[in-house]
């Protein structure tokens, strides 16, 4: 009976591992395609969609709503805006290939912990996404077309507009992942659900600073990040309670 070396052995184990990645990425990236090729048809729409509350916002005699400075500009915008759809819709797809991965690695015990963790991540990466379209992009277009002179008129590139928008959207949707973040600080054992209290203050005024560094400058869309984000530090702290261990202490 020929019996594989260590060697050979770990070379084995490593190649399976690499084939397994390869089909999971072939995977996701076949999930985006599909997508993707279902909203092209429609991009022209999204993006009329997404740009719903500027253009509400906009002066009803404003005859021109968005001017391209690039030649392929008002093109471009609307394809990139498809392809950061289909990766948004597709992120669960994404992270059950990657959870499909690293799964057979895991304990028991893992598993039960991490699958609420990343359902919780995904459902509030896509609240934060929902709050801010709905509630922060109005309010920020409409302070802006407060305070532009009447002689200027507010009409932004595409693109300008469409990274504006995602810069948006992606701050809202991590920070709202902050219950996330403590609940798996506390399961490290680095803070405990008491420690979280007691620094409750010191978190505000971080939260505040964070809220001024990453949206627009003004005094609006900053309130709206900072006040969900404290609303969403204790409901961290409550779920941290729930799921503790009961020996936590914190790391040294």
């Amino acid at each position: 009976m020929n019996r594989e070396s260590p060697g050979q052995e770990a070379e084995s184990s490593l190649m399976e591992h690499l084939l397994e990645l390869r089909t999971r990425l072939m995977h996701g990236l076949a999930g985006v395609g599909v997508i993707l090729l279902v909203l092209l048809p429609f991009s022209k729409e999204l993006f009329e969609y997404l740009a719903l509350p500027m253009i509400q916002q906009l002066p009803a005699d404003q005859a021109a709503k968005m001017i391209t400075r690039g030649v392929a500009s008002g093109f471009l915008a609307p394809l990139k805006l498809a392809f950061f759809a289909a990766l948004f819709i597709s992120a669960p797809w994404l992270i059950f290939q990657a959870w499909r991965f690293v799964a057979p690695g895991l304990y028991k015990h893992e598993k039960r912990l991490a699958v609420p963790l990343l359902v919780s991540a995904i459902v509030l990466f896509y609240a934060g996404c929902a709050f801010a379209y709905y509630f922060v992009l109005s309010a920020v277009f409409h302070a802006i077309a407060m305070f532009t002179p009447e002689f200027v008129t507010n009409a932004p590139d595409p693109m300008e507009f469409l990274d504006f928008v995602m810069v948006i959207f992606f701050a809202f949707g991590l920070c709202f992942e902050l219950p996330v973040a403590q609940v798996i600080m506390v399961l490290l054992g680095w803070v405990t659900p008491q420690q979280l209290r007691e620094g409750r203050g010191y978190a505000i005024v971080g939260v505040f600073v964070i809220a001024a560094l990453i949206t627009p400058p003004d005094v609006v869309s900053q309130l709206m990040l900072a006040i969900p984000m404290c609303l969403l530090y204790e409901v961290g702290i409550v779920a941290a309670g729930w799921l503790k261990p009961k020996d936590a202490t914190p790391a040294a």
